[in-house]
């Protein structure tokens, strides 16, 4: 028999085409994801980053790290190539393969400035959750007034010093009447990681 034609060859994939490394603005959706979960922590004060009086400052998508810059910063990245660039401006957090949206560490000086409540630790807390484990109330030197439960909080040691970011299992008005031993914040992300998770921070 004569020999079969072969094949036309087959358009790529479009995920394939599209090149993954290049930084790129947010989608609408991925916009929303990042504003919900900033909200969280630093509600109205969103706006401070969005509309800064410093110049326009932008987030931007790469290798699923979403980064916050200037655009002065943003053009300077431009000019390194794609596959050389670790990292511009700041990383605020990342999607996860199910698309959700997670804060890093690296986001702290930002939440930490506009959060909207704070949480202080005594000592012996402060060490218990830069290993990474949530905050009982033992641990609890006071926290914002009126921090509803399940708000984000910035957890800060007895000297002002952010620490990392979590989420209120009690409001401040349950706090008061919790036992020494009931979970008051759910630890998200401490200064800690910068030394367990090094090379993922990248």
């Amino acid at each position: 028999g004569s020999p079969r034609p072969p094949r036309p060859a087959q358009p790529p994939h479009p995920a394939a085409r599209a090149r993954p490394t290049a930084m790129r603005p947010l989608t609408d959706d991925e916009t929303r994801l990042v504003f919900e979960k900033l909200k969280k922590y630093i509600g109205q004060n969103l706006r401070q980053m969005v509309e800064r009086p410093d110049g326009v400052h932008l987030f931007r998508l790469h290798k699923e790290r979403v980064f916050y810059m200037s655009e002065r910063v943003l053009k300077l990245a431009g000019h390194i190539p794609k596959k050389h660039l670790l990292s511009a401006g700041v990383c605020l957090g990342k999607f996860t393969h199910s698309r959700k949206f997670r804060l890093s560490i690296t986001s702290l000086d930002y939440l930490a400035r506009l959060a909207q409540y704070r949480v202080w630790l005594k000592p012996s807390g402060e060490q218990h959750f830069v290993y990474g484990n949530h905050v009982v109330k033992a641990h609890l030197r006071r926290i914002t007034e009126g921090a509803p439960k399940n708000a984000g909080v910035v957890v800060l040691n007895e000297a002002d010093v952010p620490i990392g970011f979590g989420v209120t299992a009690r409001s401040t008005a349950e706090c008061q009447s919790a036992g020494a031993e009931a979970l008051v914040v759910y630890h998200q992300a401490d200064v800690g990681e910068y030394l367990r998770e090094e090379a993922d921070l990248v």
